[in-house]
């Protein structure tokens, strides 16, 4: 709980920038080295940076994107291997803060639980909980790199029975770090990115593993070696793995959403040569959705189809229909038959609960801001909501690529304004932008990206209000495009 304890006077800053994590050091970094003589800050409320790769411990916790896009360009990826653990991931985002001396700019353990704009002082004024003192910033502009999770909250599936089970309940967002598996019982409940990065783990240690799916999902499996850090300096080696890896990307989810029934086969031939005898394809790998209608899951090396060969390891597709006090009860799709299976701990891998703007309570001139519907402006801006930029990656790409893109409109926006001398701009939509017709920010089906879809902002079909889709046009959008249109200046 936060004492009554304040700071006698705010501290004044041109931007504060809200997350130490990737879209935080991001902007970070196209702040300092574009705009050097900016006073700002990084707020972050946790006692580590590196955001996701900071929260999530899990077993086996990894990025399903390239490194070399999910990389900061400007802060080479020493590793050659193009898939990264957690913990790489990690020891690089600080080593990146570290040596730009980004690092010195953060402030830890600081929670940002207000923000108010005042149109009268031109201004935002955050409140900021410090090791139970409350403390207050202000500043011109605000940026918020929070990402678009809960970090305390996961979302709450609805598994039946399961407050019968007597077992350990675990959810991949805080793992226990005391947790030993060894030779348990264990299932996990999902079928998403961390269930297939969790598999591969607790099949070495455990001594029964099932993995219990409602509905399958896409699991394309690639080699984790790089060729090109073999034959080129690494730096050129990073260069080249990037470019291909954002534009192979693109391509690859643009022939998937053109050709899909292409793709279901080249994706059912991959799957069908990795599984075990016991294993069909159809159910257990054949998604009732079309490839990248939800996210696609990567499996480095095939480590996630080889844990199925193990004799330890069950998979189970259908419904839980309900928990005994010590296992889960599934009812077969096709058979209608019920089976039991006895547990000593399960796994709920079942999404996660989106929240944009880290859970602050932000005020405009006393109004509360509702992120629902809320027309986005160049995937970076929100309608009506002055001097405040909020990061959003690709949900379909590296999300870094995304942040960086955010981070050069960001430079380019605030140095224009500096030049001019104007102190606001506020995204405005016209009657003619305004249009019936939106397009959700998070543009996948997945089921955490469904239920939360009110509570998201939208994009139009116009304008600078359409969808950020194409990392390639987006990149030279943000960089030498026309940022002014869509937004009302002030001095």
């Amino acid at each position: 709980m936060v004492s009554s304890q304040t700071t006698s006077k705010p501290e004044a800053l041109d931007v504060i920038i809200v997350g130490a994590g990737i879209s935080g050091i991001s902007c970070a970094y196209r702040l300092q080295s574009q705009l050097p003589n900016t006073r700002f800050t990084i707020l972050e409320g946790r006692s580590e940076i590196g955001g996701t790769w900071s929260q999530f411990t899990y077993p086996g916790v990894r990025s399903d994107a390239i490194m070399n896009t999910l990389a900061f360009p400007w802060h080479l990826y020493p590793h050659p291997e193009p898939i990264a653990d957690g913990s790489l991931i990690l020891d690089y985002i600080k080593d990146a803060a570290s040596k730009s001396r980004i690092a010195e700019r953060i402030q830890m353990r600081h929670r940002v639980s207000a923000a108010e704009w005042s149109s009268s002082q031109q201004q935002w004024t955050l409140t900021v909980d410090h090791e139970g003192k409350q403390k207050f910033y202000t500043a011109r502009w605000m940026i918020l790199g929070t990402g678009y999770y809960d970090y305390e909250a996961p979302l709450q599936a609805e598994i039946p029975g399961l407050g019968n089970f007597k077992g350990k309940v675990i959810h991949p967002q805080f793992w226990p770090k005391d947790y030993d598996y060894e030779n348990k019982r264990l299932a996990v409940v999902g079928s998403g990115a961390t269930a297939v990065s969790l598999l591969p783990l607790l099949a070495e240690k455990t001594s029964e593993l099932t993995l219990i799916q409602r509905s399958p999902t896409y699991i394309i499996a690639m080699e984790n070696k790089s060729w090109t850090h073999k034959h080129l300096p690494p730096p050129l080696a990073s260069a080249c793995q990037r470019l291909y890896y954002t534009i192979h990307q693109h391509i690859y989810v643009a022939y998937c959403g053109n050709f899909p029934d292409s793709a279901k086969e080249r994706l059912r031939k991959d799957t069908v040569k990795r599984l075990p005898k016991w294993l069909e394809q159809d159910p257990h790998f054949k998604p009732r959705y079309n490839p990248w209608e939800q996210r696609m899951c990567t499996d480095p090396d095939g480590i996630f189809y080889e844990a199925l060969h193990r004799p330890n390891v069950k998979l189970i597709t259908g419904n839980i229909t309900n928990f005994t006090e010590t296992g889960v009860q599934t009812q077969d799709h096709e058979t209608g038959k019920i089976d039991t299976t006895d547990l000593d701990a399960v796994v709920t891998a079942t999404g996660l609960n989106m929240k944009l703007g880290g859970g602050i309570d932000i005020r405009v001139d006393g109004k509360t801001l509702s992120w629902g519907k809320k027309y986005i402006w160049n995937g970076a801006m929100i309608e009506g909501v002055p001097n405040m930029i909020f990061v959003f990656g690709y949900a379909n790409n590296a999300w870094t690529i995304g942040a960086d893109i955010t981070a050069f409109l960001a430079a380019r926006l605030l140095k224009y304004m500096n030049r001019k001398g104007l102190k606001t701009a506020v995204p405005q939509l016209s009657a003619k932008d305004a249009t019936t017709e939106t397009e959700r920010i998070f543009r996948l089906n997945s089921t955490y990206a469904t239920l939360a879809a009110e509570r998201l902002p939208v994009y139009g079909k116009t304008g600078v209000w359409r969808p950020r889709t194409r990392p390639p046009r987006d990149y030279v959008h943000a960089r030498w495009g026309n940022f002014r249109s869509g937004l009302h200046f002030s001095t």
